[in-house]
């Protein structure tokens, strides 16, 4: 054989690994052909230097892999590839050529209404580290497992402690699951009710999550229109649903806040069709004017309600901790499906206890009123802003509560037009269209989701007047190109 590997004495990559490397290279590039045998471990390793550890080593790699095969008596002899070519997987990554969707943007604005980012400047980082390291310790080397499948228990007792007593929801620590995100929550929803339910109703407009996921796991999605005060009950009545998914106490993305009776009469609905409601109450800490609105799963004990929450706005995204509040009818079927899953916690049970410390010394409450206050300052600068810079031409729905306002703007230009040239002069907002389960025809009214809790408060106001001006100080330059 021509070939030697030539080793790098000064790399801290083992000499075993380079000698490996460079004959499967060869192999690969065709420089060693098939069939070509390889100088013997003694022979190789007295030409390179050195012990016939590494030599041997090598060698054994690269049967396992099939590169080369050993011949008792005989020696070491390169094999025939597949046809199709082997690449190194570096190479490969390099030469893609398919094109990938971009899943999030990443770009930096100058003014970023986000529709749905914390101000992290307020996280009480020091606090929280403390926490950490007082449960980093040898005594709780239990919490480097996976923990609880349905979540820590000492976190479930706070939860559901804070949940009847700020939110109004009645339940037991048992009724709880934590998860690492709503979209696992989601699905082990769906595979719960794979028995009960078939058709699920969304509201239209409403959080495209719920509706994808069910619609994954083989189910029917059905959208249901809002009225002024929420879901349309009669149009749900109709559509002969099992499962509904609302958002009462603060509608994404329209922001309504939907009447106590309304809510007794979807309540009545689920008991009379023996159907269930998922209440996603994603932002319900965070009311701005007036008291937060309770809960409508703690309104009629024992009622089929799924409710549903988080910690990513109300503290981080980061916290990766999610949870779902099941009725009593659900626990022997969530018992079982557990069993059968063998399934594991997702929510690092790391997190799970800093933030059961959090809570239990009260820190979280605390947190949740000094970030009310913050976000409130935030919330009416931005509807001030947007009433003094586009008047009439822009209506604000969904305000005082939660992460975001819904702007109904008065343009004839298009709605991805609007947000392009938005873009183009730095300014992040989203258009509300994906929210929508079905087609909208395009009017002169197109609808804007403005995040205000990312963005620094003294870039709100210049931030509105200058998309003010975008959109219709350039209007009719736009309108001139086209």
């Amino acid at each position: 054989m021509l070939f030697a590997p030539q080793l790098d004495d000064s790399s801290r990559i083992p000499h075993y690994v380079q000698i490996y490397e460079q004959i499967k290279r060869q192999i690969i590039a065709g420089a060693l052909s098939e069939h070509v045998k390889l100088p013997s471990v003694r022979k190789l390793a007295d030409l390179l230097g050195l012990s016939t550890t590494p030599v041997e080593t090598a060698y054994q790699q690269l049967v396992a892999e099939g590169f080369i095969a050993s011949k008792p008596k005989s020696g070491y002899y390169v094999q025939p590839l597949a046809d199709q070519q082997v690449e190194r997987a570096e190479e490969r990554e390099t030469k893609l050529t398919v094109p990938r969707l971009q899943h999030r943007d990443a770009s930096s604005y100058p003014y970023d209404f986000h529709l749905s980012k914390n101000d992290f400047s307020h996280f009480p980082f020091a606090l929280w580290r403390r926490l950490f390291n007082r449960v980093l310790r040898h005594e709780h080397l239990d919490l480097l497992f996976y923990g609880d499948p349905q979540g820590e228990y000492g976190l479930r007792t706070e939860l559901a402690r804070y949940l009847r007593q700020l939110r109004g929801v009645s339940c037991s620590p048992e009724q709880i699951v934590i998860g690492a995100d709503q979209h696992g929550l989601l699905t082990l929803l769906a595979l719960l009710l794979k028995a009960r339910v078939a058709r699920v109703g969304v509201e239209n407009p409403g959080y495209p999550l719920i509706a994808s996921t069910f619609r994954q796991n083989g189910y029917e999605v059905i959208p249901v229109s809002l009225e002024e005060d929420g879901l349309n009950v009669n149009e749900l009545a109709e559509s002969g649903v099992e499962l509904v998914a609302v958002s009462p106490s603060h509608q994404y993305p329209r922001g309504m806040i939907m009447p106590i009776a309304k809510r007794l009469r979807l309540l009545e609905w689920a008991k009379k069709t023996d159907a269930y409601i998922i209440e996603d109450d994603y932002d319900g800490e965070f009311r701005y004017h007036g008291r937060p609105v309770p809960s409508l799963q703690g309104l009629v004990q024992g009622a089929n309600v799924i409710y549903m929450g988080g910690f990513s706005q109300v503290l981080a995204p980061a916290i990766c901790t999610y949870y779902m509040v099941l009725p009593e009818s659900l626990l022997e079927s969530y018992d079982l499906l557990l069993r059968e899953l063998l399934l594991e916690q997702s929510s690092s049970p790391l997190h799970q206890k800093t933030l059961e410390l959090f809570m239990r010394e009260g820190h979280f409450e605390k947190h949740v009123r000094r970030m009310r206050n913050v976000y409130r300052k935030k919330h009416d600068t931005l509807v001030q802003a947007v009433r003094k810079h586009m008047g009439e031409r822009t209506v604000v729905i969904g305000e005082d509560a939660g992460f975001h306002v819904l702007l109904k703007v008065q343009h004839q230009v298009e709605e991805r037009e609007l947000s392009r040239m938005a873009k183009k002069a730095g300014i992040n907002i989203a258009s509300a269209a994906y929210t929508w389960m079905t087609p909208r025809t395009e009017t002169t009214e197109k609808e804007f989701i403005a995040g205000f809790a990312g963005i620094e408060l003294e870039k709100i106001e210049p931030g509105i007047r200058k998309l003010a001006d975008v959109w219709w100080g350039q209007c009719s330059k736009f309108a001139s190109k086209s």
